[in-house]
């Protein structure tokens, strides 16, 4: 596997726009070459904007509309000179989510009843 020498670090996920911090460590000043792909297709409209230091760059990736659907959709942000990926996220969405959580909070309220009736037995065995 190819080495590379960029580092990226998200910064936020703010209306639709995925942001990080790309920091090129070693000799050159050259633009970095970044791809970002969703299902193997690369997306339109990553800008990477080079800082005053010249050693780092903002990354900016918007996400289209069209790729926002139930589940889980992931992207992959890869370096195309090395073919090194960099860092993905995921974006998680619709029905099965959230049923995840209805269930998992359905298992919290359980726990937290069969503590509070111990609790209660705990206490009324120690008056």
């Amino acid at each position: 596997m190819e080495m590379t020498n960029l580092t990226l670090t998200k910064t936020r996920l703010f209306e639709g726009i995925w942001e990080g911090q790309l920091i090129h460590e070693g000799e050159g000043n050259t633009q970095p070459k970044i791809e970002v792909t969703h299902l193997e297709k690369a997306l339109p409209g990553v800008e990477l904007i080079e800082g005053e230091d010249g050693g780092t760059w903002a990354l900016r990736v918007p996400i289209p509309s069209s790729v926002i659907t139930d589940g889980v959709q992931t992207f992959l942000i890869r370096d195309k000179r090395t073919d090194v990926v960099l860092d993905s996220f995921a974006l998680m969405s619709g029905d099965a989510l959230g049923y995840d959580i209805r269930t998992e909070v359905t298992l919290l309220r359980e726990e937290l009843d069969m503590l509070k009736r111990a609790f209660r037995r705990h206490c009324l065995e120690t008056s």
